[in-house]
């Protein structure tokens, strides 16, 4: 535990005191680096990467330069010649261990012992790449790179470490950070500092193969997450902890609290009169300001400055203003759901495009035996992170610092440079401990604020959202409207199948070049708006439609929530598929096996979706057995069994998900008890087993919130729920009985965020049916709705 206690403190540390970002987390201790150097693939040992970028040239060679201490090392990991191993990570922990993950796929083909682990999350700089962390992308996306880059340190060092023994190089392995050859051994630390030099170019890099399954020591296998010592210590600091030490304060002045005072609404409101003789009274109260922001993200916004944030709450709270209001206050749920109706009813390249186009449907599902039809709503979803937004920022000598947990560096910067009209390269931002992000922090909105506060009072600032702040701000989970028709032939085959979906576009909002070209060509769409649609099963030709719902984008800033679209597109398809067995008379489980055939664009290809649709039926059929399938027709009254099946966040990285719900409806109240519910899951490699059934039951638990608790409405300018009294989301005594299983599986690692959270709802609707004979197709599921259903049939 010592280790990362001291880890903790020492970056904390480094985070405040140093001036300069380009010697943030400078590492003085000698070791050798791993990483790209000014965007070239070449792998560096023994020097720094610093200097190979600029080209600089003392006349030392690298061992001299390890030697006289003055290696820096720039990328992804170093080792000391203690033989301690300094990895870092360019993601955002928010709770789901993802340093250990990734310092799995290091320390597996390094060789390394993970008691030798020590952890940096790492300042913003361009030489990190593209700093994003969603999508369940981390490990996905990491596992090739980290993983190439161990297998890259343990050759330098078996190489370095044989020429140090005076033995072969064919004779050396490596294990547990040592070299061993018969009876001699050397540790890392010792080779390091002996002295060594190797670089890789990028077809030598390329031509590194990684250790087979068979030989993995690391992966796969469990263990205790590395940040679970501070987090269980009180060391852990979060973003709405954070403060700069003493030493800075010094030099850029006492840190200032801020709490934001915001407009009716999010878009064209203007403060018309401000009265703070009230808020006058209040002890710390300093001044309340009218912040001014060229990006556009704070449009008529007000923050109370005071000594302390108790005093900048209170006197918020005393504060009168007086706005002019826009536009965008007078759009409801209801206008927004009215628009969506509209465009799913006729689909058109006019306000969207096409997500899979096989064909047009429209006449064979016209032509059909039998047509099955039926529209979808999703309501308005908040994030609700534990840890309200929050953002400290100051200027020093000319460098703007932002101290916050976020997950999209790469968007924070540029936006907060907009808003204090500088460059980006004027800004840092410090990487902290995030109480949730759920996709909400994708988005630093919340830094702009603070920061044009310190710019307007000229000291650091620190602002801190209440909740009903933060809900009013949140970028909520757009309301959706999805219409889904397909045709059976007379033997109960389905013969086409047309999905058309309408929902405001994150994508579209926040970051307009990442939308995905539409297969039609020329259009755009955002695929974080209609995954999940590209299902993986055969349904005949098939078109599914994305359609952007800019009543939404006039009301609020549509946002990234944990699954993005397959929180709704799943929704749909899932139920789709029971309506279409059971017009076919066929056992649902039975008919998704019969559609998951694994042809043509079904099949997958390696290296991430090897197999297709085939593990998809792999993992329907083993949770069939484990749920006790074959004997959900014998269950007691009102009891019910449904089945949906998931794969993730997208189709190019799909994580096969299958999950049966047992479900017990009260029909006199309308309640719904979820008794249990059984997921089997095949993600994989799993670099981190315990943290990936940390993953799977967290994000399972909240689809079982999304589906029968959480949801609001937007009217007057922002949700009606504003805190947890009226936005409840699933409580202790509400948790079912999980049995979960994860498939043992050596092939690439996928996503664990997302998966859970979207098969849940579908299978609940399922099984609610089944026990009853009702279909609710509004998510969430309330009691009302079921009532009603209930006395309609």
């Amino acid at each position: 535990m010592a280790r990362f206690e001291d880890t903790l403190g020492r970056h904390q540390r480094a985070q405040a005191a140093t001036r300069h970002p380009s010697s943030q987390h400078g590492i003085t201790r000698r070791g050798f680096l791993i990483g790209s150097v000014a965007g070239s693939a070449m792998l560096a040992f023994g020097v720094s990467g610093a200097a190979l970028a600029s080209g600089a040239d003392d006349g030392r060679s690298a061992s001299e330069t390890l030697s006289a201490g003055a290696f820096e090392p720039t990328m992804w990991y170093a080792i000391g010649t203690d033989g301690t191993i300094t990895i870092h990570i360019t993601k955002a922990e928010m709770g789901q261990h993802v340093a250990t993950s990734l310092a799995r796929l290091v320390i597996e083909e390094l060789e390394a012992d993970l008691a030798s682990v020590e952890i940096v999350y790492v300042d913003s700089d361009p030489k990190w790449g593209y700093m994003i962390t969603g999508g369940s992308w981390s490990v996905n996306h990491s596992y090739q790179p980290l993983s190439q880059a161990g297998a890259a340190g343990r050759i330098a060092l078996i190489e370095a470490g044989a020429r140090q023994m005076g033995v072969s190089v064919e004779s050396c392995k490596a294990r547990q950070g040592r070299v061993i050859s018969g009876d001699q051994s050397l540790g890392y630390g010792e080779i390091v500092a002996a002295g060594l030099e190797r670089s890789f170019t990028e077809d030598e890099l390329a031509a590194i193969e990684l250790k087979p399954a068979s030989e993995r020591r690391v992966l796969g296998t469990k263990g205790n997450a590395l940040d679970v010592p501070p987090k269980t210590n009180g060391q852990a600091v979060y973003g709405i902890d954070y403060t700069l030490p003493a030493e800075v304060e010094a030099r850029v002045g006492k840190t200032l609290h801020a709490r934001p005072v915001l407009p009716p609404s999010r878009f064209g409101c203007k403060v018309t009169a401000v009265d703070d003789s009230e808020a006058s009274k209040v002890i710390g109260y300093r001044q309340t300001i009218e912040l001014k922001d060229p990006s556009g993200m704070c449009q008529g916004w007000l923050a109370v400055i005071a000594d302390n944030f108790s005093a900048a709450m209170r006197a918020t709270d005393l504060l009168k203003v007086e706005w002019s209001k826009g536009d965008s206050y007078h759009i409801d749920e209801a206008a927004i759901q009215a628009e969506g109706q509209r465009l799913v009813s006729t689909p058109s390249r006019d306000n969207g495009s096409l997500m899979v186009d096989q064909g047009d449907p429209s006449a064979l599902i016209e032509g059909a035996a039998t047509t099955v039809e039926s529209t979808f709503t999703t309501s308005s979803v908040l994030h609700f992170t534990l840890e309200p937004a929050n953002a400290l920022a100051y200027e020093e000598e000319g460098q703007w610092h932002v101290h916050c947990g976020n997950q999209q560096q790469s968007l924070l910067i540029p936006l907060v440079a907009k808003a204090l009209d500088v460059e980006d390269g004027k800004i840092t931002h410090h990487q902290l401990y995030l109480g949730g992000g759920f996709g909400r922090r994708l988005h630093g909105d919340y830094a702009v604020p603070a920061a044009l506060a310190a710019k307007a009072v000229g000291r650091p600032v620190k602002m801190i959202f209440t909740r009903p702040d933060d809900s009013r701000f949140d970028c909520v989970r757009s309301p959706s409207v999805q219409r889904v028709r397909s045709g059976l032939d007379a033997e109960g085959r389905v013969v086409a199948s047309e999905h058309a979906a309408a929902a405001g576009w994150p994508t579209a909002a926040l970051m307009p070049s990442f939308l995905a070209e539409a297969v039609e060509g020329g259009g755009k769409l955002d695929s974080f708006s209609i995954s999940g649609a590209d299902h993986w099963y055969n349904v005949g030709t098939q078109r599914v439609w994305a359609q952007q719902n800019k009543v939404a984008h006039e009301a609020f800033v549509p946002g990234y929530l944990r699954s993005v679209a397959p929180g709704w597109t799943l929704w749909a398809v899932e139920q789709h598929i029971d309506e279409l067995a059971q017009a076919a008379e066929q056992d649902p489980a039975e008919f998704r096996l019969s559609l998951l055939d694994a042809e043509g664009r079904n099949a997958g290809k390696a290296p991430v979706s090897t197999g297709g649709a085939e593990r998809l039926r792999n993992v329907l059929t083993r949770v069939m057995e484990k749920s006790g399938w074959s004997e959900r027709d014998s269950l007691p009254e009102d009891t019910g069994m449904g089945v949906a099946l998931s794969f993730g966040q997208e189709r190019s990285m799909p994580t096969w998900v299958a999950c049966v719900a047992r479900v017990k409806v009260d029909r006199a109240t309308g309640e719904v008890k979820i008794e249990k519910l059984t997921s089997v899951v095949d993600a994989g490699t799993l670099a981190h087993p315990d943290g990936a059934m940390a993953q799977l039951e967290g994000s399972l638990l909240w689809g079982v919130s999304m589906a029968l608790h959480e949801g609001t409405e937007y009217r007057e300018g922002g949700p009606v729920a504003q805190n947890l009294g009226a936005y409840q989301p699933l409580r202790m005594h509400q948790v079912p009985q999980m049995d979960l299983e994860f498939v043992d599986s050596t092939e690439m690692p996928v996503g664990l965020g997302e998966p859970g959270t979207t098969v849940v709802a579908p299978a609940v609707a399922n099984a609610i049916h089944h026990a009853v004979g009702v279909r609710l197709r509004d998510l969430p599921m309330r009691p009302a709705a079921l009532k009603a259903a209930l006395s309609e049939a």
